[in-house]
């Protein structure tokens, strides 16, 4: 099953700039699609774009679809919105480098070409994405505590001096 994933993965990151967004992200199942999408934000970071990336989500959203598609445009469009809160608050505190903490503590997708690997950074952790199978199933709303947990428990993964970030519960979120 991972190897399956993993090669969905491969071919969705090449084939993303290869049709538009709303079109391709029905070719992949809907944990590829995610994925990949945030493998993306990472590299495509413009705030305009993913207003209208968004606005096109919640149109489709409007109109017909099956109810595993509904599921699949409604998670994307959870990560979109904070994706596009994230990046509207770099742009309020003007920040003009990749090296800034409020950059730095986002968890991040990135696709390794050479690899063919997807890893996950947040800080100076990385973490190998472990391409375990996870279904089509909703998101909860991100907001700044869970951004705040999600920062913690990675860090204590990467460098274990955070005691307390053991008992949060929040495994699901890195």
């Amino acid at each position: 099953m991972r190897a399956t994933v993993r090669h969905e993965m491969t071919e969705a990151v090449v084939a993303y700039e290869e049709k538009p967004r709303e079109q391709w992200l029905f070719d992949y199942p809907a944990q590829v699609a995610l994925t990949c999408t945030q493998i993306w934000w990472t590299t495509e970071w413009y705030y305009k774009k993913q207003v209208n990336q968004l606005n096109t989500l919640i149109t489709m959203l409007i109109g017909q679809l099956s109810p595993g598609d509904r599921q699949k445009v409604m998670t994307i469009c959870t990560i979109d919105v904070h994706a596009r809160d994230v990046v509207a608050k770099i742009i309020a505190q003007k920040v003009d480098n990749s090296q800034a903490f409020l950059w730095l503590s986002q968890l991040r997708h990135r696709w390794d070409d050479d690899r063919k690997h997807c890893f996950a950074n947040i800080c100076d952790a990385q973490f190998l994405y472990s391409y375990e199978y996870l279904g089509n199933t909703p998101r909860l709303v991100i907001t700044p505590l869970t951004d705040s947990i999600k920062l913690i428990y990675c860090l204590n993964q990467h460098t274990p001096w955070i005691p307390w970030a053991d008992w949060c519960g929040c495994v699901w979120l890195c």
